[in-house]
């Protein structure tokens, strides 16, 4: 490695060589220092499948595939390194996240990381400026992973106890030690956060990442991730992202977001601090307007659906306001730097390059359109009587055919991407159906062995 591209990085001998695919996976390869030199412009090759395959490892069929993916013969589509991401994993190994490109250099528009780019770019091309952050939460268990694999993943033992939301004085000390190892990965290999606590169910957890640009934000979102994982393996503990492991609390990804031009952040009215400003409502309005259609973006899996339950913290309804987690869609109004909205609708398994792409393209929508939202809701969002606001979509099929019905978010985040995606989503739905034996109203043990460490 030349030190024009390390730095004061220390001697490296392997490059991991990363991307995320629809279910929010790593994948890539480990490279050689000398291999990754040579194919640092070009990228490197891997099989289309990382693209292609569901969580159980079998090829997602039954749908039309892009021209890249040559409908059904397995070809090669390339990895390109963006060195912006370049970090040091481990002594003698980096870590770089890239791109997946077709053989042609065109870029795959079906990349959740291209995708979420374009609509990066859209923003810039107006003048604007998108500010993002995720809260991870994930719940981390007593037993190894493999013994977690041996039991199926079924009857295991949250770490830490059964104090939700209690101080850490109150935590056993191997929750503490897991999450203080945690945020000395992230200061080591430089994802910046802000805080961690307990959640409301046993053994749940969350981090609180700094914002950032939108695909900065997304890279944190998957290496943290990637961390959390690594840590509990290390340390003898399992975790798992899935949405709803059992029939405690589920848990979320909420997503914050503020937009900003010259002037600073068009959220924040100086002239009527307490209220939305004109931009804040047109963003509302084109979120509202496709909230249905890109709820499968957010809610991606079987289990996903599962976490929709009133008063347990969740939305369960297509609602805005101000100050109101009950709603889909919170405006936090807090000053000129911190007023934004907060997505919390997004599942633990949601990938975030999807999701933070679909819900920015309803913004900007709604911003390019002036857009009107519907009135804020001003009580509490679960419970209601039938037919007071729309629900979301109560399960994936139902939130795959809105999108698919949908011609707005295809503006913007292109044919092939949405039309890939759906496709994906009606294989998972499909796969459930016919491969799990199972009682609907209870988490299936398919579901556990699908989504229990991929997710």
């Amino acid at each position: 490695m030349n030190s024009d591209s390390f730095g004061a990085m220390a001697p490296v001998s392997s490059v991991r060589l990363e991307a995320t695919n629809h279910d929010g996976v790593l994948i890539g390869k480990t490279l050689s220092a000398a291999k990754y030199q040579s194919c640092r412009e070009k990228g490197v090759a891997v099989p289309d499948l990382v693209l292609g395959l569901d969580l159980s490892n079998h090829s997602a069929l039954g749908f039309e595939h892009p021209a890249w993916r040559r409908n059904g013969l397995i070809t090669d589509i390339e990895l390109r390194p963006d060195e912006t991401t370049l970090v040091e994993w481990k002594p003698g190994m980096a870590s770089v996240i890239g791109d997946l490109w077709t053989l042609q250099g065109e870029p795959v528009e079906a990349d959740p990381r291209q995708a979420l780019k374009r609509i990066a770019a859209a923003y810039a091309e107006r003048g604007l400026s998108v500010l993002a952050c995720v809260e991870i939460e994930a719940t981390v268990f007593q037993e190894s992973i493999d013994q977690a694999r041996a039991q199926q993943y079924q009857n295991l033992t949250p770490l830490g106890g059964n104090a939700g939301a209690a101080l850490v004085h109150a935590k056993s000390p191997d929750y503490v030690e897991y999450m203080e190892a945690v945020v000395a990965r992230f200061d080591e290999i430089g994802i910046p956060w802000e805080a961690w606590s307990d959640e409301a169910a046993s053994g749940q957890i969350e981090f609180n990442i700094a914002p950032a640009d939108p695909v900065t934000a997304a890279d944190r979102w998957a290496r943290a991730r990637q961390v959390m994982r690594e840590v509990a393996y290390s340390l003898g503990r399992s975790v798992t992202f899935m949405s709803k492991w059992s029939a405690e609390y589920g848990q979320g990804a909420h997503l914050n977001v503020s937009v900003s031009d010259e002037n600073g952040n068009i959220f924040f009215d100086a002239n009527e601090p307490s209220e939305p400003s004109a931009r804040m409502l047109h963003f509302l309005g084109g979120v509202m307007s496709t909230l249905e259609a890109s709820t499968s973006f957010a809610l991606p899996t079987i289990t996903s659906y599962r976490r929709l339950m009133d008063l347990e913290g969740p939305p369960t309804t297509q609602t805005w306001g101000i100050a109101n987690k009950s709603c889909a869609v919170r405006a936090v109004l807090a000053g000129p730097t911190a007023t934004r909205l907060e997505y919390r609708l997004p599942s633990a398994d949601s990938n975030m390059y999807s999701t933070l792409a679909a819900f920015l393209a309803g913004g900007l929508l709604g911003l390019d359109e002036k857009s009107t939202p519907p009135p804020r809701f001003e009580r509490m969002a679960w419970a209601l009587a039938p037919g007071t606001v729309p629900l979301v979509p109560k399960n994936l099929y139902d939130a795959i055919a809105a999108l698919d019905a949908d011609d707005q978010l295809r503006r913007y985040l292109g044919d092939e991407f949405v039309d890939y995606w759906v496709g994906l989503r009606r294989w998972e739905w499909f796969s459930y159906h016919t491969g799990a034996e199972r009682t609907d109203d209870r988490i299936s043990v398919w579901e556990s062995l699908r989504y229990f460490e991929l997710a």
